[in-house]
């Protein structure tokens, strides 16, 4: 927030629910509007969701998870459990990262797990097309019930 010249508060941010969205199809919006230049929050983070079978999703991930350098595990690759850490990841998949241009849309990024205090006040969009709920016929499973079966502990504190 920014403030103007009589003192009042101004939202220089967009926030955004992620709430029962489709993680990718969110990724893909979030990072069109961060490489236009626009400062974005995602709330909600662990409910996002990954479309398909969930016993399919875990196995894959934890195939996923498998993989690191023997010489160094240090060197990564690195493969979050927090959900925050880990929507964020798939959003900088989807952004130039190579380029200065994708670094600099990703640092206009924040990603959080539940409505932090700061962020209640402010109604959060929705994006009602890419939400599971109504656009999915078939299972999917919740990013924070996935990294529960890879490690997570599950915590939020605000």
């Amino acid at each position: 927030m920014s403030e103007n010249k009589n003192g009042e508060k101004k939202i220089d941010f967009i926030v955004i629910d992620a709430s029962n969205m489709i993680l990718g199809r969110l990724g893909a919006r979030v990072a069109k509007m961060l490489l236009d230049g626009k400062r974005v929050v995602i709330v909600n983070a662990e409910k996002a969701v990954i479309s398909g079978d969930p016993k399919t999703i875990i196995e894959k991930y934890k195939a996923r998870w498998e993989i690191h350098s023997r010489t160094n595990p240090r060197r990564g690759p690195f493969h979050y459990s927090r959900p925050d850490l880990f929507v964020k990841r798939t959003i900088r998949g989807m952004l130039p990262w190579k380029k200065m241009r994708g670094r600099e849309a990703y640092k206009r990024l924040r990603v959080y797990l539940g409505v932090p205090p700061e962020f209640s006040k402010i109604s959060p969009i929705r994006f009602e097309d890419i939400d599971a709920t109504k656009r999915l016929k078939y299972k999917w499973i919740y990013v924070g019930d996935l990294l529960k079966h890879l490690g997570w502990k599950g915590i939020v504190r605000y």
